[in-house]
């Protein structure tokens, strides 16, 4: 990993499980909270560490009526799996979807002083944006070798290959937290891809080349 800049990652969970913040420089990690801070805590610790990027495990932008995201169809015409994102109206309806409108909080407090990834992001501004640990796992290992019921040995695999140093992650949402926060290495650097349109958000995932090219 040649960029040095600090970077974040944020595992959203619901009301029992809590968020984690991971924060990087470069692939040494410097914080990683115990899973209770608020949107707003974690916002504070983004800003005392010089964070330039947050990588989001939580959509961006809810579904537009039926049309769906055009970002969740992209993955899936590659065969990476990921949540299905309802409309608000819909999820208010299930306690399932409690962890999306706590990813939404995290959100509506970060843009203040990390606006959410445009089209026209230019390098070098600070941003946050969305990503999840399954197709950064499939990015970087390759989709036909990630299994999600071995997320807990391929993920801290997938991390220790990019150097970065996994003790001090205790669990997986930790490391699910450490991968967002990779991705947004990655981004700064260049080496991603970009799912998505301006309508319904865009996902974030290394470019399927961005671990040889960073070797």
């Amino acid at each position: 990993m040649k960029s040095q800049k600090t970077v974040a990652g944020i595992d959203i969970g619901g009301e029992a499980k809590g968020n984690h913040l991971v924060i990087m420089q470069g692939t040494r990690i410097v914080w990683n909270n115990p899973g209770r801070e608020t949107p707003e805590q974690m916002l504070e610790k983004c800003i005392e560490f010089d964070v330039a990027a947050v990588g989001i495990d939580a959509p961006c932008q809810w579904r537009i009526e039926e049309t769906g995201r055009q970002a969740e169809k992209m993955l899936a015409r590659m065969r990476i799996s990921c949540f299905v994102t309802p409309t608000r109206e819909r999820a208010s309806q299930s306690r399932f979807y409690d962890w999306m409108f706590n990813g939404e909080s995290v959100y509506k407090v970060f843009v203040e002083r990390f606006p959410l990834l445009n089209d026209v992001f230019a390098i070098g501004n600070r941003v946050c944006f969305e990503t999840f640990p399954h197709a950064i796992t499939c990015a970087l290992r390759g989709r036909e070798a990630t299994s999600a019921k071995a997320k807990n040995i391929q993920r801290r695999e997938t991390l220790e290959r990019a150097g970065v140093e996994t003790r001090p992650l205790r669990n997986i949402d930790e490391v699910d937290a450490a991968l967002c926060a990779l991705t947004a290495n990655f981004l700064l650097e260049g080496w991603v891809d970009v799912y998505g349109d301006s309508a319904g958000g865009f996902i974030v995932v290394p470019s399927s080349t961005a671990s040889s090219g960073n070797k």
